[in-house]
């Protein structure tokens, strides 16, 4: 090269991307090009060019090489039992009613054909999404020994785990463990299981605490929602006598003061009074009209979704004051935590963990439980969720809080993504498919403590074990090994 060329490609090279584009614009104007040395100028350009080609190959190949992504490794569905009959029976129902509640097709408290439907359906989503991410295969047995359950031993939690199992991996011989039938589970009912010593009058202060001492000001609060109900329960209309002429009830909803005490069995606290009776209520219309009943019977023809959500308000208080009060949640949900915890771990570190779930290698384990366990859960961790068309903390059957551990292929670090996963109203009342295209909400949740504002709110796996560890109070964790493992 002559002395000016080298000149000039040494310019260039040294203003990079900007020099590149001064030289373009040189070389593509006319009128510049004439004024400069012929020669000179045209050999610049020529180098110019070739540097750009060089470049712009190089920018296409970093496009077209993607990261390497972040791969599912294990998850935790832990899920409320599916769609079940209400667990008062239809006499003690018709004292708060004019006229006589449905009925239903099982017993008090059991899993509907329905609600059995709809946790297969569930069962095969969670397959399809799972194959999708490539922890499962698509279809078959193969994986049948890499999925775990475990259920608590209630006709509805045993049955929800069988629906769910059959969905996830059809024609495959999997098992739902439990514990036999008539032992409490500390898993889930740890109180009655006789681990720890819970102080009840703490609890009820507990609950008090958070509601100024007056039990009272809730009926106040919630006094809309209470007259709603009690307009659906008696057929009350508008400006006209309530109860309407020629009816009559046993007891009115609204009669009564509500009160906060130390409860009993399985309970830390209880309610008495209205607010007590509305939530089982506001509940039961709930399942009628998941459960697929025909209009005029939801209700007595009553109910529409803009009711029933303000009627399921009085549910969702009655939960939260007990079961996401902080000491009755860390109390009621420190066992079932360190079990997830250890399941975990077990998952990250590939060995047996005492109290883990499954064993070394499982892929999935499925925990169903109860709304209180995912209540306690959540008021334990501080976990909230809202769902389109539902109210927030909403925990209708069927629903599961997610925990999915995934794994950087290329440093080995993990992360944990939490989230809340429902079937919509809609899928529920028609038994509508669940498909990748068709699926179930889902919420991100954030987890205070180790939440990022990373991809699905994520935690890194260190910063998700110490959160656990330090909602966990070690005087409510059971001191064996815990449930059965699968060999």
């Amino acid at each position: 090269m002559t002395g000016k060329t080298i000149s000039h490609y040494r310019i260039l090279e040294k203003l990079g991307g900007g020099g590149m584009r001064i030289g373009h614009r040189m070389c593509l104007s006319r009128g510049r090009v004439g004024s400069l040395n012929g020669y000179s100028m045209k050999l610049t350009c020529l180098i110019l060019m070739v540097l750009s080609l060089h470049r712009g190959a190089g920018n296409v190949h970093a496009r077209e090489t993607p990261k390497p992504g972040v791969k599912l490794k294990f998850i935790i569905i832990l899920s409320r039992h599916g769609v079940r009959s209400p667990t008062w029976d239809t006499e003690e129902l018709n004292q708060y009613s004019a006229e006589p509640w449905p009925q239903w097709d099982v017993p008090p408290g059991y899993l509907t054909p329905h609600g059995k439907t709809l946790m297969k359906l569930f069962g095969a989503y969670d397959r399809a999404f799972l194959a999708q991410a490539g922890l499962l295969s698509p279809s078959g047995c193969g994986n049948a020994d890499q999925v775990y359950f475990w259920a608590d031993n209630d006709a509805r939690t045993l049955e929800t785990g069988r629906a769910l199992a059959a969905g996830m991996l059809p024609d495959c011989a999997v098992e739902t463990h439990s514990l036999p039938q008539g032992t409490d589970d500390a898993v889930f009912s740890p109180i009655t299981a006789g681990v720890g010593r819970a102080n009840r009058n703490l609890a009820a202060a507990a609950v008090l605490g958070r509601i100024g001492g007056n039990p009272g000001a809730l009926l106040e609060a919630y006094r809309p929602a209470l007259e709603t109900m009690q307009q659906v329960l008696l057929g009350c209309k508008p400006g006209a006598p309530c109860p309407p002429d020629g009816k009559a009830v046993r007891h009115s909803l609204l009669e009564g003061a509500t009160s906060v005490g130390p409860g009993e069995g399985g309970h830390l606290a209880e309610f008495s009074g209205p607010l007590h009776t509305a939530s089982t209520l506001a509940e039961d219309f709930l399942l009628e009209y998941a459960n697929g009943m025909a209009d005029n019977e939801v209700g007595w023809g009553r109910i529409n979704e803009s009711n029933l959500r303000q009627m399921m308000s009085l549910h969702l208080v009655y939960a939260d004051l007990l079961r996401r009060t902080p000491y009755l949640a860390r109390v009621q949900a420190s066992n079932l935590l360190s079990h997830i915890l250890k399941t975990m771990e077990q998952a990250v570190l590939g060995r047996r963990i005492p109290g883990g779930l499954g064993k070394p290698g499982t892929l999935v384990v499925v925990i169903v439980g109860h709304d209180t366990n995912l209540d306690n859960v959540a008021g334990t961790l501080g976990l909230s969720w809202l769902i389109e068309a539902f109210l927030r903390d909403d925990l209708a059957s069927g629903r599961a809080l997610v925990f999915a551990l995934w794994r950087q292929p290329v440093s080995g670090e993990h992360t944990v993504r939490t989230y809340y996963m429902s079937q919509t109203l809609e899928q529920m009342r028609k038994g509508l498919p669940l498909t990748l295209n068709s699926p179930p909400a889902k919420a991100p949740i954030f987890l205070p403590g180790c939440s990022t504002a990373t991809e699905g709110l994520a935690c890194g796996w260190k910063a998700f074990q110490h959160t656990i560890a330090t909602a966990i109070d070690r005087a409510y964790v059971q001191p064996q090994n815990g449930p059965r493992t699968s060999d």
